[in-house]
């Protein structure tokens, strides 16, 4: 029998699952309730709508608890990265952006197979 990700028979009858599974939604709700002013703000930094910043929080959210690596690690936007982006959008126009978003994930996912987080311990 194929065994799922997630049983949900199993579920009901463990209460610390869902205890954690409890602790897990609100820690998400904070975070989330959390994450929408900066992102709205770093969209207004970057020259774009505040509704891309908060869409790109939202996918951002959706991937780095699909494929996210270790509990406790929280992925964000980066006020360093609206900087960057708003020189491109003002010099390229917002088509551009989706472009260079696609591009440093491209590099993200290079740099993971070729196994280079071991060099993250050398950056201060």
């Amino acid at each position: 029998a194929q065994r799922l990700f997630f049983d949900p028979k199993s579920f009901a009858r463990n209460a610390d699952a869902q205890r954690s599974a409890l602790k897990n939604m609100l820690a998400g709700l904070t975070v989330s309730l959390a994450m929408v002013p900066e992102a709205i703000a770093f969209a207004f930094v970057a020259g774009v709508s505040p509704l891309v910043g908060l869409w790109t929080t939202a996918i951002l959210g959706f991937f780095a608890a699909a494929f996210g690596g270790r509990p406790g690690i929280m992925s964000s936007a980066s006020g360093a990265c609206a900087v960057v982006m708003a020189s491109l959008v003002s010099s390229h126009g917002p088509a551009y952006l989706t472009s260079a978003v696609l591009v440093a994930g491209a590099l993200q996912l290079l740099a993971g197979v070729a196994r280079l987080g071991k060099f993250i311990r050398l950056v201060p």
